[in-house]
Protein backbone atom coordinates (compact mmCIF):
# COMPACT_ATOMS: atom_id res chain seq x y z
CA UNK A 1 0.00 0.00 0.00
CA UNK A 2 1.49 3.54 -0.87
CA UNK A 3 -0.42 6.98 0.04
CA UNK A 4 1.02 9.79 -1.51
CA UNK A 5 -0.48 12.99 1.07
CA UNK A 6 1.13 15.88 -0.26
CA UNK A 7 5.35 15.06 -0.28
CA UNK A 8 4.81 12.43 2.19
CA UNK A 9 5.14 9.19 0.97
CA UNK A 10 3.59 6.16 4.01
CA UNK A 11 4.27 2.62 2.99
CA UNK A 12 3.43 -0.15 4.35
CA UNK A 13 5.67 -1.93 6.13
CA UNK A 14 4.73 -5.56 5.28
CA UNK A 15 5.99 -4.85 1.90
CA UNK A 16 9.38 -4.29 1.88
CA UNK A 17 10.45 -6.45 -1.10
CA UNK A 18 8.12 -4.26 -3.02
CA UNK A 19 9.91 -1.25 -1.93
CA UNK A 20 13.19 -2.02 -2.14
CA UNK A 21 12.64 -3.09 -6.26
CA UNK A 22 11.64 0.65 -6.71
CA UNK A 23 14.11 2.40 -5.03
CA UNK A 24 16.93 2.93 -7.71
CA UNK A 25 19.96 3.22 -5.19
CA UNK A 26 20.43 3.17 -1.67
CA UNK A 27 23.74 4.40 -0.66
CA UNK A 28 25.47 4.79 2.60
CA UNK A 29 27.84 7.34 3.83
CA UNK A 30 29.81 6.65 6.58
CA UNK A 31 30.20 9.55 9.33
CA UNK A 32 32.46 11.86 8.92
CA UNK A 33 35.96 11.24 10.58
CA UNK A 34 37.94 13.62 12.29
CA UNK A 35 39.69 15.27 9.72
CA UNK A 36 36.34 15.44 7.68
CA UNK A 37 34.72 16.63 10.81
CA UNK A 38 37.38 19.74 10.83
CA UNK A 39 36.84 20.45 7.75
CA UNK A 40 33.23 20.97 7.71
CA UNK A 41 33.73 22.75 10.77
CA UNK A 42 35.63 25.14 9.49
CA UNK A 43 33.06 25.46 6.04
CA UNK A 44 30.17 26.12 8.26
CA UNK A 45 32.18 28.93 9.81
CA UNK A 46 33.57 30.90 6.73
CA UNK A 47 30.86 33.32 7.23
CA UNK A 48 31.42 34.36 11.07
CA UNK A 49 34.14 35.82 12.81
CA UNK A 50 36.35 33.35 15.47
CA UNK A 51 37.14 34.33 18.03
CA UNK A 52 41.33 33.72 18.74
CA UNK A 53 40.19 30.53 21.67
CA UNK A 54 38.42 28.45 19.24
CA UNK A 55 40.17 25.35 18.79
CA UNK A 56 39.00 23.69 16.25
CA UNK A 57 40.53 20.22 16.67
CA UNK A 58 38.83 20.02 20.20
CA UNK A 59 35.57 20.85 18.79
CA UNK A 60 36.09 18.34 15.82
CA UNK A 61 36.93 16.12 18.82
CA UNK A 62 33.99 16.51 20.34
CA UNK A 63 31.47 15.77 18.07
CA UNK A 64 32.71 12.42 17.18
CA UNK A 65 29.76 10.59 15.49
CA UNK A 66 27.45 13.45 14.71
CA UNK A 67 26.36 13.33 11.24
CA UNK A 68 27.39 16.77 8.36
CA UNK A 69 24.33 18.24 9.36
CA UNK A 70 24.86 17.61 13.01
CA UNK A 71 27.43 19.66 12.62
CA UNK A 72 26.21 22.06 10.76
CA UNK A 73 23.72 23.02 13.16
CA UNK A 74 26.12 22.95 16.18
CA UNK A 75 27.73 25.32 14.21
CA UNK A 76 24.85 27.65 13.71
CA UNK A 77 23.69 27.26 17.44
CA UNK A 78 26.76 28.43 18.50
CA UNK A 79 27.28 31.39 16.30
CA UNK A 80 23.92 32.38 17.69
CA UNK A 81 24.79 32.44 21.50
CA UNK A 82 26.76 36.00 21.08
CA UNK A 83 23.01 37.23 20.16
CA UNK A 84 21.66 35.64 22.55
CA UNK A 85 23.52 37.12 25.30
CA UNK A 86 22.79 40.35 24.16
CA UNK A 87 18.98 39.94 23.56
CA UNK A 88 18.68 38.43 27.09
CA UNK A 89 16.58 40.41 29.68
CA UNK A 90 15.26 42.81 26.83
CA UNK A 91 11.97 43.81 25.83
CA UNK A 92 10.54 43.36 22.29
CA UNK A 93 11.22 47.24 21.68
CA UNK A 94 14.37 47.21 23.39
CA UNK A 95 15.48 44.65 20.88
CA UNK A 96 13.91 46.11 18.30
CA UNK A 97 16.34 49.63 18.64
CA UNK A 98 18.93 47.95 19.18
CA UNK A 99 21.30 48.17 16.03
CA UNK A 100 22.26 45.42 13.63
CA UNK A 101 26.04 45.80 14.46
CA UNK A 102 25.40 45.55 18.15
CA UNK A 103 23.60 42.52 18.05
CA UNK A 104 26.12 40.64 15.73
CA UNK A 105 29.76 42.31 16.84
CA UNK A 106 31.00 39.01 19.01
CA UNK A 107 33.00 37.01 17.57
CA UNK A 108 32.25 32.98 18.13
CA UNK A 109 34.09 31.73 21.06
CA UNK A 110 35.20 28.26 22.46
CA UNK A 111 32.60 28.77 25.25
CA UNK A 112 29.24 29.37 22.34
CA UNK A 113 30.82 25.88 21.16
CA UNK A 114 30.45 24.23 25.11
CA UNK A 115 26.74 25.47 25.02
CA UNK A 116 25.67 24.59 21.37
CA UNK A 117 27.47 21.11 22.09
CA UNK A 118 24.87 20.85 24.95
CA UNK A 119 21.83 21.28 22.95
CA UNK A 120 22.68 19.45 19.77
CA UNK A 121 23.29 16.10 20.35
CA UNK A 122 23.92 13.20 17.73
CA UNK A 123 21.10 12.50 15.26
CA UNK A 124 22.60 9.21 14.08
CA UNK A 125 23.07 6.22 16.90
CA UNK A 126 24.92 3.10 16.57
CA UNK A 127 21.57 0.85 16.10
CA UNK A 128 20.82 3.41 13.17
CA UNK A 129 24.45 2.75 11.79
CA UNK A 130 24.49 -0.72 12.33
CA UNK A 131 20.96 -1.18 10.42
CA UNK A 132 22.67 1.08 7.11
CA UNK A 133 25.85 -1.54 7.35
CA UNK A 134 23.67 -4.68 7.73
CA UNK A 135 21.36 -3.05 4.38
CA UNK A 136 24.74 -2.61 2.65
CA UNK A 137 26.32 -6.08 3.29
CA UNK A 138 22.69 -7.88 2.01
CA UNK A 139 21.87 -5.62 -0.59
CA UNK A 140 24.88 -3.45 -1.61
CA UNK A 141 24.45 0.08 -3.03
CA UNK A 142 22.67 -0.32 -6.44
Amino acid sequence: MLLFLWHIWIFNSLNLDWLRRRLEKRIYIPLPSFESRKSLISINLRTVEVATDVNIDEVARRTEGYSGDDLTNVCRDASMNGMRRKIAGKTRDEIKNMSKDDISKDPVAMCDFEEALVKVQKSVSPSDIERHEKWMAEFGSA
